[in-house]
């Protein structure tokens, strides 16, 4: 009885399973009914010009699209082998606005929030805070020491590089090293290409918006090459094991061991500590604007030293450490593609990069990264450090900036060493601009 009852039931669940599938199919962690439903609350109201132009507003905007592309580019063929998620949420925001695909009240609200409430800051100094905090302090600061060699190496791996396939390419040593080179290792836009457009103009003439133009375009592909770049080396970290720290620069066995067994203890969260680490970040950023002011080192940097010591001499309690590493786990977890969306909306500007767009100038910008990337790797494990966390490390210095740093390391699944990127970025592109704009003053 119970052999009939089983056959005859067996049909109608193997019709039906294909639609059950579907409605159990999720989206990030989102049932997809559910998904379609917030995405076309999102799209109406930005159609018809209702979408609040607040944080709100943008922060829907970012997280719809940062959930979908973001697991797209994990699932699609080629694309998920090097850092998908973190090329399609970069890009296609990018491709979208080249083609007026967002109206006017979808940009401003994505604007609202990148730009004027500036949460890109937020979430990066929830990761460099946030991190540097719940680090084994031994480790950090070793890994800090000993970058920068490779960095170093790095740097002048990719200038010779860049000018050796430049030649080959027709470009100019002059316009080589400071239109493609310089851009790329520079920092980023705002700590890097800007500070250099002014510094070029006052040498060279005409105003910094003419050579804005002639310098993102560089600093977007090398960014693109390096999110690759960071892909393929998370890639080639799981054939490999032997070369990958997972997360861990310097082999340290005894220290990371007992840093992971602290890691994984499955203490429950204390919302209020969280809270309290949310505090605790927001103060290190801005102590590090007021010491800007007063030692003239930029803020960001500041801040990351500042965390540094803090962390080295244990001067916090262990539960607000604990509560700011928490919520830095949230952040990494849950904002990274957003963010990257509202990135490629506001701050990858593609008609720069086609019009400049040639081989030549890709192979340029290719040779640029893969060199700096290349010695990352080889000097890392002469200095005793992973391999591969080495090469991604020194990659970041081709990043742009904060921004570059959040897609490399989205790509390559090692948030954690968001501070080593930091450094690798910010006093790797602030020495790049102050050695090119004295280069430059020389020659003119």
């Amino acid at each position: 009885m119970s052999l009939v009852s089983d056959s005859a039931v067996a049909p109608a669940d193997t019709t039906s399973s294909p639609l059950r599938r579907l409605l159990r199919y999720e989206i990030g962690v989102i049932p997809l009914p559910y998904f379609i439903g917030i995405a076309l609350t999102v799209f109406l109201s930005a159609h018809f010009g209702l979408l609040p132009k607040t944080m709100i507003g943008g922060l829907a905007v970012i997280m719809t699209m940062g959930v979908f592309f973001g697991q797209l580019g994990q699932r699609l063929p080629i694309l998920k082998e090097i850092g998908g998620g973190a090329i399609l949420c970069l890009m296609l925001p990018s491709v979208l606005v080249f083609y007026g695909f967002f109206g006017s009240s979808t940009l401003d609200a994505t604007r609202m929030l990148m730009k004027e409430a500036n949460f890109l800051y937020f979430v990066i100094a929830s990761l460099v805070v946030g991190s540097i905090l719940g680090m084994n302090r031994f480790i950090l600061v070793q890994g800090m020491l000993r970058m920068f060699v490779p960095l170093l190496v790095g740097t002048l791996a990719a200038v010779a590089a860049g000018l050796l396939v430049g030649s080959l390419f027709g470009y100019s040593v002059y316009h080589t090293f400071f239109f493609i080179i310089v851009p790329i290792i520079g920092g980023g836009i705002g700590e890097g290409i800007l500070p250099l457009s002014l510094a070029y103009s006052a040498i060279l003439g005409g105003s910094p918006d003419q050579y804005v133009a002639q310098l993102v375009p560089a600093a977007v592909v090398g960014n693109i090459v390096a999110i690759i770049c960071a892909g393929v080396l998370a890639r080639l970290a799981l054939r490999k094991p032997a070369l990958n720290g997972d997360g861990m620069l310097i082999r340290a066995k005894a220290e990371n061991d007992l840093f992971r067994e602290k890691d994984d203890q499955g203490t429950a969260i204390d919302f209020r500590y969280m809270g309290a680490g949310v505090l605790v970040i927001c103060a290190f950023f801005v102590l590090g604007g007021l010491l800007e002011k007063v030692v003239h080192i930029p803020g960001p940097v500041m801040m990351i030293l500042v965390a540094v010591l803090f962390k080295y001499l244990q001067v916090l309690p262990s539960r607000l450490e604990d509560g700011s590493k928490a919520f830095y786990k949230l952040v990494s977890t849950a904002f990274i593609w957003p963010v990257m969306i509202g990135l490629g909306m506001l701050y990858v500007p593609l008609d720069s990069v086609v019009k400049v767009f040639s081989v030549g100038y890709v192979l340029v910008c290719t040779a640029v990264v893969v060199a700096m990337t290349l010695a990352g790797f080889l000097i890392g494990n002469l200095l005793k450090m992973f391999p591969i966390e080495s090469a991604i490390v020194t990659c970041c210095h081709s990043g742009l900036g904060g921004t570059g740093d959040v897609a490399i390391l989205s790509a390559a699944n090692r948030m954690a060493l968001m501070p080593f990127a930091q450094i690798s970025t910010r006093i790797g592109g602030a020495s790049t601009v102050i050695l090119a704009t004295l280069l430059l003053g020389l020659l003119h």
